[in-house]
């Protein structure tokens, strides 16, 4: 069952949903529900043909862990399975969009709204205490040994810097992310700005993990507009 976005569910609908949830385990229907208050599309993540696949699977275990919904993972170059042991069954939970060009993925998040931050040092930097989390953001993270691509760099709205002290000039780009993240989401929720998913988002994600949770799920719903 899929839904579009601030799609208003009927009461049939939200009465399957219920019934799915009998389904589950008091501790897993807990935890869906504490999790999805989490969760937010005021920021994104986009990958940039990582050649290292522990590095895009770590980068979606860390967007889990700090209730990022939405993954982008542009695949120009390199196009690999996600590392299922590392994400830890994170791309379960997280919604993963994947482009086979960079020009794509960026169409499609200026689209949505999002300003790029390009993940790199550059001259007009902002430190990454300095950064407004109110603002809506895509992060993108570059090729391991390359950095982000002219096309990212030259869209980019905001460069952002994590501060070192140290010789070694930059960090893995999942160590990367998973500072960022924690930083700037942090930020966002002592904001007081409107950041979790709409409610609309909230029952469709729920919808979702059900599905990948009960095994039975098709059946259910079949017997359930049976009646």
């Amino acid at each position: 069952m899929k839904f579009k976005k601030q799609t208003i569910l009927s009461m049939t609908d939200i009465a399957l949903l219920e019934h799915l949830e009998t389904y589950l385990t008091e501790n897993r229907l807990n935890r869906f529900n504490t999790v999805i208050k989490q969760r937010t599309k005021h920021f994104t993540v986009a990958t940039e043909d990582v050649y290292q696949l522990h590095n895009t699977s770590a980068v979606i275990r860390s967007c889990d862990v700090f209730g990022i919904q939405e993954v982008n993972i542009v695949e120009e170059r390199n196009s690999k399975r996600i590392d299922r042991e590392i994400a830890m069954g994170a791309q379960k939970w997280v919604d993963l969009n994947r482009y086979h060009s960079i020009k794509d993925c960026l169409k499609a998040v200026k689209a949505e709204g999002y300003q790029i931050v390009a993940t790199t040092p550059h001259t007009n930097d902002c430190m990454l205490h300095e950064f407004d989390a109110t603002k809506k953001s895509c992060f993108f993270f570059g090729r391991e040994t390359e950095g982000l691509s002219k096309e990212v760099l030259e869209e980019a709205d905001v460069f952002l810097k994590i501060p070192m002290s140290g010789f070694t000039e930059s960090l893995n780009i999942s160590v990367s992310a998973a500072i960022i993240l924690q930083h700037v989401t942090t930020k966002l929720k002592q904001s007081n700005i409107d950041w979790q998913l709409t409610e609309a988002e909230q029952l469709a994600k729920r919808f979702d993990w059900c599905k990948k949770t009960i095994k039975s799920y098709d059946d259910i719903i079949e017997r359930f507009y049976s009646k």
